[in-house]
């Protein structure tokens, strides 16, 4: 399966923060959930993804091609969404598309105007007159309509309400169906990333924690319950990270099901996205 996006070794230094050798691939055909807290580096990767900022080090490839020299050759084949409305609240949506036909070759003018009608959004409405989520919904018909392969997608359904987002994840479940099309989807909404990622990518402080299948980590990954007493008679190599809780000790390991073989009677429950990424946030090591 060909890369969509291969990321090696990205750096980016600033004062306060490091982006440390960033290396993950989005395939071709998936959805990659890139999840970490706030300031972990998510969107300092993402502008490096597309060269909105120089970066220090590393390379990026989209397509195969390399992001700084093809830049425009891969913009051409990209749809892309931030976490805000970038389009001028003077605008109507029958204005972004004239404008976007004359930046894209492969403009739907037909696709956009269906996008209009499913997500409810008039042509002819200020589009400071929006509220944020239909600019939202506005942007992601815009990403959409001029057939990208890839989409990257920084807090995408951020401001949406349940229907409507349960409507646009569908939306990238279809258009990844084939090998031909992928998605990169920085998310806080670790349920969106649960219902329809194939890959997860968690950074933290600037570095690449993991890159995992997301069926790997729901199966296998748990959260081992304990109080003091039973706490310390475990192995502290069989855990990843853990914390004292008012009632014991919750910790994160990587194959429940072995860990419930070395510790029979253990409580041991799965873990989400939100329980992985608090535990090595918040944990000890």
């Amino acid at each position: 399966m060909n890369n969509m996006i291969e990321v090696e070794n990205l750096c980016k230094n600033y004062p306060s923060f490091q982006l440390r050798n960033v290396s993950f691939s989005v395939p071709g055909g998936s959805i990659v959930g890139f999840v970490g807290e706030n300031g972990a580096g998510k969107t300092t990767t993402i502008k490096l993804i597309l060269n909105e900022i120089k970066r220090d080090g590393g390379t990026v490839k989209i397509f195969g091609l390399d992001n700084i020299r093809d830049e425009c050759k891969i913009k051409e084949q990209i749809g892309v969404v931030f976490d805000e409305s970038y389009f001028h609240g003077e605008f109507k949506a029958g204005d972004i598309a004239l404008i976007l036909k004359r930046v894209f070759r492969n403009w739907d003018d037909a696709l956009f105007g269906e996008y209009l009608l499913q997500f409810k959004l008039p042509r002819n409405k200020l589009i400071k007159e929006y509220s944020k989520g239909m600019k939202m919904k506005l942007s992601i018909a815009s990403a959409l309509a001029h057939h990208p392969r890839l989409l990257i997608l920084d807090e995408a359904t951020g401001g949406l309400d349940p229907i409507v987002r349960s409507e646009i994840l569908d939306i990238f479940l279809g258009f990844i169906q084939d090998e031909n099309h992928s998605v990169l989807f920085s998310s806080h909404i670790t349920g969106d990333l649960e219902r329809i990622a194939d890959y997860v990518t968690f950074i933290h402080e600037g570095k690449i924690v993991f890159n995992r299948s997301k069926d790997d980590l729901i199966d296998q990954f748990g959260i081992l319950k304990c109080g003091q007493q039973d706490f310390q008679k475990v192995d502290k190599s069989d855990l990843l990270r853990w914390h004292k809780t008012g009632f014991g000790y919750e910790a994160l390991v990587s194959d429940r099901n072995l860990i419930r073989r070395k510790y029979p009677g253990a409580v041991i429950d799965t873990a989400t996205i939100d329980d992985i990424m608090l535990l090595y946030v918040k944990g000890e090591k």
